[in-house]
């Protein structure tokens, strides 16, 4: 198994963290800082993926309010949908 280079980690990383707005940031942004080290070639690849859809369907289905499209339904959208990786500031 070769390891993925980190080029391409920070770089998810990166346009995970960097969606254009705060609440997008948080929960994509939070995915990825609380998963991306762990992730497998594969779960990287559907990341990417995800990442190229748009913030306003990731977010509604990561709070259950539609159904993810079949071919990015797996046990990384499950996780997405747990929403325990998100750190709210406090007011």
């Amino acid at each position: 198994m070769s390891a993925i280079p980190e080029s391409r980690l920070k770089r998810a990383l990166w346009r995970a963290d960097h969606r254009g707005t705060r609440e997008a940031d948080m929960l994509i942004g939070g995915f990825a800082r609380r998963h991306l080290a762990q992730m497998t070639q594969a779960e990287l690849d559907w990341f990417e993926t995800l990442l190229e859809e748009q913030d306003v369907d990731i977010m509604a289905w990561a709070l259950r309010t539609a159904e993810p499209p079949e071919q990015l339904q797996c046990p990384m959208m499950d996780r997405l949908m747990d929403l325990d990786y998100i750190r709210l500031a406090p007011r």
